[in-house]
């Protein structure tokens, strides 16, 4: 009987509607923060700024006394703490960043004062009331959500966190994640190789891209062609909250893989997406576990992990963004698709253009077409040709996520 294959949206759907976000939670310190995903929302425990200071060296003086020329009652440095005490006729000196005084309402820049002398300086007339002195609290104040729940840890973030005196936050605990290859052709890096063999790719391609995104996965191994071996194999991972595989889960008689999933208890979401290429892909649940399966060919394999896979995860992470933001550049050289199906296309995005790799010709078993490309532009089933000068909504490989569906497609 002849597979149904789901169309490119609905496969998308299905994976991000059968993912549970985690509900398991750890307290880290803040050294160990990037990357990891707030389980609850950081308040704002202390006003930033944390009390009004200078934005510029400069003087700081009452606004009514501009257009004079005033005395220098001190100089305030940063960290000083100066009580209120100009008189009639006085200003400070003040430093970026020092404290200013209740009773400095203003301040004009060092460079565009006049007539400094060393003690008294005449104070321009259009100096604006504020200006220049950032006030307590306006960037963000205390009872405020500083991060939500469900945002995913920056080092900008961290420098945020630790001005609030944060060392230690509630996040979601990693996900752990099994890799492993299937078929008895492939051999690792270190292996002698035959004519008849190849290198395993496809493990190192996944890995290193769940660790770019902030994943820690682990390789377990590639998986001989045996039906037998691979169910008892897969039953020692049930253990871990995601197994992907790549290859194994097409129409060939030694494809193990899904039937020792389900020998196992595995429960299918759906089996082959109607896309080229990346077609044979298979997603479900085995019991606590969420199951990936890639196709085989090292191109498919990053493509589907990209476009299908790393939205799952986000979302099993319990990361709030996961769905594909998508950029708008205009296509370079007209090309051809065959209509029927969604078909992905390889290229380059640079300063709002897209260019096909290779002018879309290519095989979906090369592995160099995906180092020469940054981006991906995927049309609907009812395209035959992208134009040159359309423009095309595309998908970058190395490209942020967003809270909101963006309907990938090109039509």
């Amino acid at each position: 009987m002849a597979k149904e294959f789901v169309e490119f949206n609905q496969a998308y759907k299905k994976s991000l509607d059968s993912a549970k976000p985690t509900i398991k939670t750890e307290i880290i310190s803040l050294d160990d923060a990037l990357d990891k995903v707030l389980s609850s929302d950081i308040i704002v425990c202390k006003d930033l700024p944390a009390y009004d200071n200078a934005a510029l060296d400069g003087f700081a003086f009452r606004y009514e006394d501009r257009a004079k020329r005033l005395k220098v009652a001190k100089v305030i440095y940063a960290g000083d703490v100066v009580e209120p005490i100009l008189g009639e006729g006085e200003c400070y000196k003040i430093m970026t960043g020092a404290k200013v005084p209740k009773d400095a309402t203003s301040l004009v820049a060092v460079e565009n004062a006049i007539d400094f002398d060393g003690e008294f300086v005449t104070i321009p007339s259009d100096i604006p009331k504020g200006f220049a002195i950032r006030l307590q609290g306006e960037e963000a104040k205390v009872g405020e959500i500083c991060f939500a729940k469900g945002h995913r840890v920056t080092s900008r973030d961290i420098a945020v966190l630790a001005s609030q005196g944060i060392t230690h936050i509630e996040v979601y605990k990693p996900l752990s994640i099994a890799v492993l290859s299937t078929g008895s052709e492939l051999k690792e890096p270190w292996q002698s190789a035959s004519d008849d063999e190849i290198y395993n790719c496809n493990s190192y391609g996944i890995v290193s891209s769940l660790n770019q995104m902030g994943f820690d996965a682990r390789y377990i191994k590639a998986i001989p062609d045996n039906l037998e071996q691979t169910i008892e194999f897969v039953k020692a991972l049930k253990s871990y909250d995601v197994i992907i595989t790549s290859g194994g889960i097409s129409m060939g008689d030694a494809d193990f893989v899904g039937q020792a999933f389900e020998a196992n208890g595995f429960a299918k979401i759906f089996d082959g997406i109607n896309i080229k290429p990346g077609k044979p892909m298979m997603v479900g649940v085995m019991q606590d576990t969420y199951v990936i399966c890639l196709p085989g060919n090292p191109l498919t394999t990053l493509v589907n992990l990209r476009l299908f896979a790393m939205p799952i995860l986000l979302k099993l992470q319990g990361v709030s963004r996961y769905y594909h933001n998508i950029q708008i550049a205009q296509n370079t050289d007209e090309f051809k698709i065959k209509p029927n199906r969604a078909n992905i296309v390889l290229g380059n995005l640079q300063n709002g253009k897209f260019s096909a790799t290779m002018n879309n010709k290519y095989g979906s078993g090369m592995i160099t077409v995906v180092a020469k490309s940054n981006a991906m532009l995927i049309t609907s089933p009812t395209k035959t040709k992208v134009a040159k000068g359309e423009y095309v909504k595309i998908v970058e490989f190395d490209g942020f996520f967003g809270d909101k569906f963006i309907d990938v497609l090109n039509d």
